[in-house]
């Protein structure tokens, strides 16, 4: 995902004091509208497999008939057959590999059915502004926040890995060797600029502090 910055306006300011929900969100309707398109993931790629699959058997059921009914062999199952087979289930068939078919259709099924009823998220937040709605990746905000630590540890760019996700926000600091850091100071900083940033929803923070130093230059 590219690094990148997007904001959203409507004929009326998205102003935070006149109509906004706590959770930093417009009221307007149409701004509402393209946030969610903005941070919520699609469902083109499931929806487009899902189709396939039905076309794919639904085509393979009308060739099968269609060589049924002119009188030739099978492609590769007659479709009577194949009904008796099933009927029959689960006799002729062992059962570790009926058991692995059903946990098989089981598992895609579950994923279609996840796919259907979760609300997937994008690797972005919303941040809170007077004028406009605006959209951020998760790496711009993981950007600024290892900078914040970078200089609360006094640590160089290499040293201080940032993950952004959802609900969290973790840092990792490696200490220069000899050179301690203090936790708290990092934890402080990037609240600070989380703060001012003020996504929604706002993410908890964890630091993490290696207990093997790097060798400084």
């Amino acid at each position: 995902m590219s690094n990148s910055t997007s904001s959203v306006t409507s004929g009326q300011d998205a102003h935070p004091q006149a109509g906004n929900s706590a959770s930093g969100t417009p009221a307007d309707p149409g701004v509402r509208s393209i946030l969610r398109r903005e941070t919520r993931s699609s469902r083109a790629l499931a929806a487009g497999a899902a189709a396939v699959l039905v076309i794919g058997v639904c085509v393979y059921g009308l060739l099968e008939s269609a060589l049924r009914a002119i009188g030739q062999q099978p492609w590769l199952i007659d479709p009577q057959t194949a009904a008796e087979r099933l009927v029959k289930l689960p006799e002729g068939i062992s059962p570790l590999l009926l058991g692995a078919t059903g946990a098989v259709l089981v598992m895609f099924g579950l994923i279609f059915l996840l796919n259907a009823l979760l609300p997937g998220r994008r690797a972005r937040h919303l941040l809170d502004d007077p004028r406009v709605a605006v959209v951020v990746d998760d790496e711009v905000i993981a950007a600024a926040l290892a900078k914040s630590a970078r200089a609360a540890a006094n640590v160089t760019q290499e040293q201080v890995m940032v993950v952004v996700s959802q609900r969290l926000v973790v840092v990792n600091v490696r200490p220069t060797s000899g050179v301690p850091v203090h936790e708290q100071r990092v934890q402080s900083a990037v609240e600070d600029e989380l703060r001012a940033m003020a996504p929604s929803p706002m993410p908890a923070i964890r630091v993490n502090v290696a207990v093997s130093g790097v060798v400084g230059a």
